[in-house]
């Protein structure tokens, strides 16, 4: 590897705010003036050299280092690397990333950006992709340590403007760990008046069936200094609805609920997890739409409600509902849809030719699923299991009640 010089380190903040607190430096996002670094320890590690060069094979990677060699805050490192190279990975393996609901995004308070899950790496990535081209503050990101499986990848995420979810840690720690989190969010909108986002739920939906985990909002609600409802009134939680025409990682899902349904004790290796999230970034997703919703606290204040477990519920309902109602809906979760239940009910939404494009991707997907002896009980389960993957979204449409139609 080309040897990579050192530069002097800029201990100049690259904005007015102090440094985070002690309390929470070792799950936030680093700090202006450690960003210098940082960089110039990353771009030695041979490990970011080879996920560089996979991801981008034409790369000049000395070139592309003297150039992160000259980003000096995070605010840089968003529009200078990774919006360009988002737009890259956009323009090659999407059919366009799109945003609605713009308008709702207040200019004079930071938000908590709630969304449905669907890639590991590029829901949030591509969120903020929407909010650089349309010179909106970017968030910062929450990801589970599960996923940080080297050191390297964990600067690359706390240089990106991530900050860190405790998993997989013993039941004792875990209220701690939920404490921390807590409270860096809420210093994070509150104090330094910067919106995060955060899933709806731990891990991805395998199938595509959203629901709001009521564990993630009695962690939000945690810190504030108010009762319940007050401290998830103070993140101004946003609903935001990830629409993915294609999911690369389906034919995986597939596996996993193959796997599962034959062993219930089955559990992805953090191989698996990196060949998800390199699968997830690569392949093909036809179109990607975002869709913002209005805060849910005008609705979460006018709850009368005081239980605790009432207003977690009920908060559960406001964000479900407007994710539900968001999503943009393509021929393929229609067609997904009506060969499930066996009707023509929604065939004004799609051709012949989608019906014919759509039945010869679910063939070539399920055909990945590279496992020894299955049976055609197991193979028709696996296309069940396929068509309620990508019709559950309109399923859950049709469900929440007045939801205007894609």
């Amino acid at each position: 590897m080309t040897d990579i010089p050192t530069p002097p380190i800029d201990k100049t903040p690259g904005n007015s705010l102090p440094d985070v607190p002690e309390d929470f430096r070792d799950i936030a996002p680093y700090d202006d003036h450690e960003f210098h670094e940082k960089i110039a320890s990353l771009v030695g590690e041979p490990g970011f050299e080879h996920a560089v060069r996979y991801v981008m094979p034409e790369v000049d990677y000395p070139a592309f280092v003297q150039n992160l060699l000259t980003v000096k805050t995070q605010d840089d490192f968003q529009k200078k690397v990774m919006g360009p190279f988002l737009e890259l990975l956009a323009a090659t393996t999407t059919d366009g990333v799109s945003l609605g609901g713009v308008e709702n995004i207040s200019s004079e308070k930071a938000h908590t950006f709630i969304t449905n899950h669907r890639d590991i790496v590029l829901d949030a990535s591509f969120l903020n992709l929407c909010m650089i081209r349309e010179g909106k503050p970017i968030t910062q990101v929450a990801i589970g340590n599960n996923l940080l499986i080297y050191d390297w990848i964990t600067d690359l995420v706390k240089l990106n403007k991530s900050f860190i979810v405790k998993r997989d840690i013993r039941p004792t720690q875990a209220l701690e760990a939920a404490r921390q989190l807590s409270g860096y969010m809420h210093y994070a909108v509150d104090e330094r008046h910067q919106s995060v986002w955060i899933a709806q739920r731990e891990g991805r939906a395998k199938d595509s069936n959203d629901v709001t985990q009521e564990s993630l909002v009695k962690m939000l609600a945690i810190s504030g200094g108010g009762d319940t409802k007050a401290n998830l009134l103070a993140l101004n939680i946003m609903p935001v609805s990830i629409s993915y025409e294609y999911d690369p990682n389906d034919y995986l899902k597939i596996r996993e609920f193959l796997l599962k349904r034959r062993n219930p004790e089955f559990k992805k290796s953090q191989r698996d997890d990196l060949f998800s999230m390199e699968t997830g970034i690569l392949g093909r997703k036809g179109r990607i739409h975002f869709n913002i919703g209005e805060c849910i606290n005008t609705g979460l204040a006018a709850y009368e409600g005081s239980a605790r477990n009432e207003v977690v519920h009920y908060t559960c309902g406001l964000i479900d509902r407007a994710i539900h109602c968001g999503y943009h809906l393509y021929p393929c979760n229609y067609i997904a849809a009506d060969e499930l239940d066996g009707t023509d009910t929604h065939s004004h939404r799609y051709t012949a030719k989608d019906v014919e494009e759509f039945d010869e991707y679910i063939a070539a997907q399920l055909a990945k699923v590279n496992e020894p002896d299955i049976t055609a009980e197991e193979a028709e389960f696996m296309r069940r299991m396929m068509l309620t993957m990508y019709s559950n979204p309109l399923r859950n449409q049709l469900g929440a009640n007045d939801c205007p139609r894609s």
